[in-house]
Order: C-alpha cells, then sequence, then structure tokens
C-alpha cells in the first residue's frame, strides 16, 4: 500500500477512535455516497428560486436581486466582525486583514449597487414599487449589526444628542440612534409603520448586539491591539477607509441611487417605507463616523460634503 495513504488512514482512524466513532463505517459512508457538485454544494437551485416579486413588471426581479446582493456582502462582513469579537487577544497582523476584508466586501458592494442607478427601468420602478409599501431598504438589520459591530454606539446616537448621552446606558443610546430619524414621517416627525415594524422585529437583537460589541467592537478591539507604530499607522488608514466605506461611499451610493429613480422637479416621490430619505441618507446631516478620534476638525465638518456636491453636478 502506497505509503502516504496509509498515513492518511492512520491518521483518520485516530481521529475517529478519539470521538469513539468507527472509521470503517465512516469509510463504507463515503462509498455509498454520492459526489457533491457545484451546484448542490452552493444551494444553486434553491439560490436562484428566491427572487419572488409581487408584480409582473419585469424589472422588479433586477431590484430584488440586488437587494440580495447586498445582504449577502452585508453577511460577509458580519463574518469578519464575528471573529474580530470573539478573540482573546488581538492580533495586529489579523485584526488588519480583517478590516482589509470588509474594505473590500463594501467597495464591491457599493460598486455593484453603483450599476443598479442605470440598472431598472426608472417607470418600471415607480410603478412595481407601489406594492411593496411599506417595505424599505431601511429595515436592513445586517447593516445595522455592522456599524454596531464596527465602533461605540455612543458614536451612532443623533448628532445632537451624543453629548448629553455619553454616560448614559445602552438602552438609552439605543432609543437615540440616528437611524430612527430616518424612518419618520417628514411633516409630523412620527415614526412610520416601517419603522414600527423594524423596531418591533429586531430591537431587542440590537440591545444584545450592542452589550456584546460594547468592549469587542472594531475600535475597542483596535484600542487593545500591542503593535508596533509602523503597524498601528497601517491600521489606521484602514480604519479610516471603512470609515469611508461604510459611513460615506455606501450610504452616498444608496443615496445617488435613490435621486436616480425618486428625484423629480419641484417635488421628490415618497420612500416607499414613507422614510425621510433626502436627509437621512446622505452623513453629512447626521454625522455617522465611527472614528471621530481619526480625523480632524476640518474633516469632520465636511463628512460626505464633497461626494454629495460632486454627485449633485453629475445630475445637473
Amino acid at each position: 500500500m502506497n505509503q502516504e495513504l496509509l498515513k492518511r488512514i492512520e491518521a483518520l482512524e485516530k481521529k475517529y477512535q478519539a470521538s469513539g466513532q468507527d472509521l470503517l463505517a465512516f469509510l463504507d459512508g463515503l462509498l455509498y455516497a454520492n459526489y457533491i457538485t457545484y451546484w448542490d454544494y452552493i444551494q444553486l437551485d434553491t439560490l436562484l428560486s428566491l427572487q419572488k416579486p409581487r408584480t409582473d413588471i419585469p424589472d422588479e426581479e433586477i431590484f430584488i436581486m440586488y437587494h440580495q446582493i447586498t445582504e449577502l456582502y452585508f453577511k460577509l462582513s458580519l463574518h469578519e466582525i464575528r471573529q474580530i469579537q470573539a478573540w482573546d487577544e488581538v492580533p495586529a497582523n489579523a485584526l488588519m486583514d480583517k478590516i482589509q476584508r470588509i474594505n473590500r466586501y463594501f467597495h464591491a458592494l457599493t460598486t455593484s449597487f453603483g450599476v443598479m442607478e442605470k440598472g431598472m427601468d426608472r417607470e418600471q420602478f415607480l410603478q412595481f414599487r407601489l406594492a411593496l409599501i411599506p417595505a424599505s431598504g431601511f429595515q436592513s438589520a445586517q447593516y445595522r449589526q455592522i456599524e454596531i459591530g464596527c465602533t461605540d454606539l455612543i458614536y451612532l446616537v443623533e448628532a445632537d444628542k451624543r453629548e448629553s448621552l455619553q454616560t448614559s446606558d445602552l438602552e438609552t443610546q439605543l432609543a437615540n440612534i440616528y437611524w430612527r430619524n430616518g424612518a419618520t414621517i417628514a411633516e409630523t416627525g412620527e415614526k412610520t409603520l416601517t419603522l414600527k415594524q423594524f423596531e418591533e422585529k429586531y430591537q431587542k437583537l440590537f440591545l444584545e448586539e450592542a452589550k456584546i460589541a460594547k468592549d469587542r467592537n472594531i475600535w475597542q478591539r483596535f484600542k487593545d491591539c500591542d503593535t508596533d507604530a509602523e503597524t498601528k499607522e497601517k491600521l489606521i488608514s484602514a480604519l479610516r477607509l471603512l470609515d469611508i466605506n461604510v459611513n460615506v461611499n455606501w450610504p452616498l451610493q444608496h443615496y445617488k441611487t435613490a435621486v436616480a429613480y425618486l428625484a423629480r422637479r419641484p417635488a421628490d416621490v415618497a420612500a416607499t417605507g414613507g422614510t425621510n430619505w433626502q436627509r437621512y441618507l446622505p452623513p453629512r446631516f447626521q454625522k455617522r463616523i465611527f472614528y471621530p478620534e481619526l480625523w480632524s476638525e476640518q474633516e469632520k465638518e465636511e463628512w460626505g460634503k464633497q461626494w454629495v456636491e460632486t454627485t449633485l453636478e453629475e445630475l445637473k
């Protein structure tokens, strides 16, 4: 018998003996098992069946797929955040690797969503969107989980309340989270049904996430990381890029796409959930900044401004 093959068999036997299992039974199972296929491994048939339009308007399926792609990129990002949170100690190189992965996911996500800016027929969109009320991309829980996993919760509190709530408990800070203002009725300030549904389903989850992330979010993990000056500077650059990717590039690409389909002169079309998207998406209003200590006062003051000005200039 080939010596390498014999070594593998002996190693397998030790592995299964250690767990009280019979190697021969597993080998018999291997004989009976069918070969794995690509389509079975990634559950391709299931994946391609997950688009369930509510209308017969063709481009609705495009809309669904782009949002499903978005959620998969969010899941990839959360996969990295979960590993960062699980560490007992924080290895600098591993932290850098995880942050860079998230940055690549958000770059791909932003680029992918940018395709949708010209990826649907506007008249079709304005028709099928009426069947989606009150659903809204605002209700993406994974994006909120990413935010909570990236920074201290206080930096997600409404900008004008952060100073007064600096020492408040997590429940209070979560009750004053910036995104709540994004799903209020513009004229009255009342909660939309979109927000009521969202909070009913996810509020407890967000509080649990905040408790886990309190000492283990990416910012805290960075501060726990013992590294040399050169590596620290590289980490800071990666964190700054993460801040831009999550809080500027992604929401403003979403904003740009919304403008393309919803903006009209002299009035704007309301979002499906009744969200105040014109003031909610642009980060210059909310000052969504994960790592304010890494930015100058001028950079924070002009947060997202250049991106918006460029976008509006393109639309003229």
